[in-house]
């Protein structure tokens, strides 16, 4: 039996108070809306419901099947924009703001049709304020209804159990229950929600899966997405703790959906992980240092206070010290960059040292040039190589040096202006002042 999920993406979030829409706002270096098209990959055919004006919607949901919503006039029309694909077996309709869900209760969902002969599932959480959440009113464990909390009384606002967004029954069904919806309604908009009363009168079970409150975190704010990436970092560490990861602070590191960190690596405070970055084992990482695009090898030491940029690799026991940073470099097994060191479009051979305050020269104004430095290299504080420029084997380069040729194999390169002393001319005396 085919399985389909919508994602409703068409909302303006307003809220959000931002020109990027809602649903493409990040969640550990991702939009929240890969988040859910990710989750579903393993259950559903993925079709994602985008209005016409969200072209970055579109292109994010991409290669899934889009539907444009011409107009925003409800939740409902926008599921009904995506019926010509609803297929013949079973359809979960869920929002686009509800990245946290896991598979798992998505499983419950459509198992919820199985049990008590229900035609409809429904998600549902207590949340710990309800607030402005619709309220599921139900019987005998069974849902009769959503309604609003605009359109609640007073006596259904004191409901805990509220409303998710998700929704599971047969194709056949749903398009007709979504085509009975009507918007008589404070809003005058077709909700999504009355599918479970419409359901009711034709006599149909309506199963309720009570999801845990942090999965169901909608972001509808800027704040309600920071309260999602704190649960989401949680859960990213925790699954690095358990799996042989030390992190002396957890809650300052910070890590992207993407992490891959290896057993027996160390890592120290106030840390932040980008996306696209593999730690191997036995690795340290230094307390406030910086990692994105990287690839960091077995037994090398980052940091503190070390920024790792995009292209770069550091091999095995290598050291990138304090207030280092690499962009688009390859950093050779066993080589150090200790301090104050700036190495961009970068390859550094084998056990090299690089002295303090080492830089390479690599933008010329127009377009980024290579550096490439040998194994076994002694380059002393300092220095700044002027790319395109290329340092041989078991060169020495003095401190203080400009290198803007190329150094063969097994030389030493100073690149300095002679040192001139003029005897006699140093500071001369002076007379102390009297006290007043």
């Amino acid at each position: 039996m085919d399985k389909v999920a919508v994602i409703l993406a068409a909302g303006l979030g307003t809220r959000m108070k931002s020109n990027l829409p809602k649903v493409l706002h990040p969640l550990a270096g991702r939009p929240m809306l890969t988040h859910l098209i990710d989750t579903c990959a393993s259950m559903f055919t993925r079709v994602v419901v985008v209005s016409s004006g969200d072209p970055a919607v579109a292109a994010a949901a991409a290669p899934h099947q889009i539907v444009v919503q011409a107009e925003r006039t409800g939740t409902a029309s926008a599921a009904k924009a995506a019926l010509p694909y609803f297929g013949t077996g079973l359809v979960t309709i869920i929002y686009g703001d509800n990245p946290l869900i896991s598979s798992r209760t998505f499983g419950h969902l459509a198992a919820a049709l199985g049990d008590q002969r229900c035609r409809l599932g429904i998600l549902a959480t207590r949340p710990p304020d309800p607030g402005m959440f619709g309220r599921v009113v139900s019987e005998h464990g069974l849902a009769e209804r959503i309604v609003e909390f605009v359109d609640a009384t007073p006596e259904e606002r004191k409901i805990t159990l509220c409303n998710v967004g998700g929704f599971t029954g047969a194709a056949t069904d749903m398009a007709r229950w979504l085509s009975l919806i009507d918007n008589r309604n404070s809003k005058s908009e077709f909700y999504l929600t009355d599918i479970v009363s419409i359901a009711r009168d034709e006599g149909a079970n309506v199963g309720i899966v009570e999801a845990e409150w942090t999965e169901c975190l909608g972001i509808n704010s800027r704040s309600e997405l920071a309260r999602a990436e704190r649960v989401l970092q949680s859960r990213l560490r925790e699954a690095l703790l358990d799996s042989g990861v030390t992190m002396t602070a957890p809650d300052t590191v910070f890590l992207a959906w993407d992490t891959k960190i290896e057993t027996d690596v160390v890592i120290e405070p106030n840390v932040v992980i980008g996306p696209g970055v593999t730690i191997a084992a036995g690795t340290r990482i230094r307390a406030f240092s910086y990692l994105e695009g990287c690839v960091v090898s077995r037994g090398a030491v980052i940091g503190p206070y070390a920024r790792i940029r995009p292209g770069s690799h550091i091999g095995e026991d290598a050291h990138v010290g304090n207030f280092v940073e690499l962009k688009a470099t390859a950093l050779g097994n066993g080589a150090k960059a200790n301090h104050l060191t700036y190495l961009g479009d970068s390859e550094i051979g084998a056990h090299t040292n690089i002295g303090a305050g080492t830089i390479t020269c690599n933008y010329d104004g127009v377009a980024k040039h290579r550096t490439t430095i040998g194994s076994n290299v002694f380059i002393g504080s300092d220095v700044a190589l002027v790319a395109p420029v290329s340092v041989g084997d078991r060169v020495i380069v003095a401190a203080g040096s400009v290198i803007t040729e190329n150094i063969d194999a097994d030389s030493m390169a100073i690149a300095r202006s002679r040192q001139v002393v003029k005897q006699g001319r140093g500071m001369k005396p002076r007379p102390l002042k009297d006290s007043v």
